[in-house]
């Protein structure tokens, strides 16, 4: 495999996320973004990285019939798991609080399941993150509630955001990760796939 036969493919990205569009983009690969309406409901018995494998693994089988051998179809899923439970995007900004309340002081987990799948392949791998918060004030995370969208992302938070510059003490893991796309496993599964 090479870096040539790696551009010379056709890529969907099935995202509306800008910052997997971003990370992708940045990796050198020219892609269409394209998604599919997906019902991502799961078993209330699936646990950490089970519930974003199985997701994205749903959303890339959404694109079945229009796969060729030279097109990968890139899908992928965040959640934020602490206390045996995923917190996925808030609902409501007073969600969002309890949320950021929640991970305030604390280790969390951030697991991504990524799926690539052409005609004839499918591959499906995970990356998990730990996150370390400092104890957040409240006046902290009304701030970044009411100034930032905290709704379309798992755990309510952006660690690219200010709430990641003034809580995120340490991480163990891949910070791209945490943005919803592990760029490193990403390119090294690519290059085999």
């Amino acid at each position: 495999m090479s870096l040539e036969k790696l551009k010379n493919r056709k890529y969907i990205l099935a995202s509306k996320s800008p910052r997997r569009q971003v990370l992708l983009k940045d990796l050198g690969l020219e892609f269409e973004i394209k998604t599919k309406e997906v019902d991502e409901s799961f078993s209330e018995h699936f646990k950490a990285q089970e519930i974003p494998l199985y997701l994205s693994k749903k959303k890339a089988d959404a694109f079945d019939e229009e796969l060729d051998e030279n097109t990968i179809v890139i899908t992928a899923d965040t959640i934020v798991w602490i206390d045996n439970q995923a917190l996925n995007k808030p609902e409501s900004e007073s969600d969002a609080v309890r949320m950021l309340k929640q991970l305030s002081g604390r280790k969390h987990e951030v697991y991504t399941g990524v799926t690539l799948k052409s005609k004839s392949k499918t591959k499906s791998f995970y990356s998990l993150t730990n996150v370390y918060f400092k104890r957040l004030q409240d006046f902290e995370i009304d701030y970044y509630v009411k100034n930032y969208n905290p709704y379309d992302k798992a755990g309510a938070y952006g660690a690219q955001e200010w709430i990641g510059y003034i809580a995120v003490e340490k991480i163990e893991g891949s910070y791209f990760n945490v943005m919803g796309l592990p760029v490193k496993e990403l390119y090294e599964e690519l290059l085999l796939f």
